[in-house]
């Protein structure tokens, strides 16, 4: 156990997150996505949702502020304008943890693609259907 990180960070999911550059991305994608076929590098995260592996990864990773966008997630049936209760709760958590870092749906023509040159795939349980995110990763700035 660590003080500060969140208990669902596991060894190979923090060493992969220390280990991204800025403008990397990675993506946690739900229990039916084809991760093991998709991935450069897959991290499995079996037993657990997608909410709280994204809430404890935006605990700890900074977001990219110099993109147009960084935070990225699938639409119902692939389909930008279309939500689900999945697509309500990740657009909720990202406003509430990371507010300024709008929530871009994506249809699955634009979605996959960009899933599969992530830096790591994240295979969650998630039960939900199209409940997938990608994060891309930015820089902590210090201040003398």
């Amino acid at each position: 156990m660590l003080i500060g990180i969140p208990s669902i960070l596991g060894p190979d999911l923090l060493y992969t997150l220390r280990s991204m550059g800025h403008g990397d991305e990675i993506a946690l994608v739900d229990g039916n996505y084809p991760a093991q076929d998709h991935a450069r590098r897959l991290i499995r995260a079996d037993g657990h949702a997608l909410l709280p592996l994204l809430e404890a990864i935006l605990a700890v990773m900074p977001l990219d502020c110099s993109h147009p966008a960084a935070i990225f997630r699938a639409a119902q049936n692939n389909d930008p304008t279309q939500s689900a209760a999945i697509h309500t709760a990740i657009d909720a958590a990202c406003a509430r943890l990371v507010p300024g870092f709008p929530v871009h749906p994506l249809g699955g023509d634009t979605l996959y693609p960009r899933i599969r040159a992530a830096h790591t795939i994240i295979a969650t349980s998630e039960p939900a259907l199209f409940a997938n995110v990608i994060l891309r990763k930015g820089v902590i700035t210090t201040h003398p």
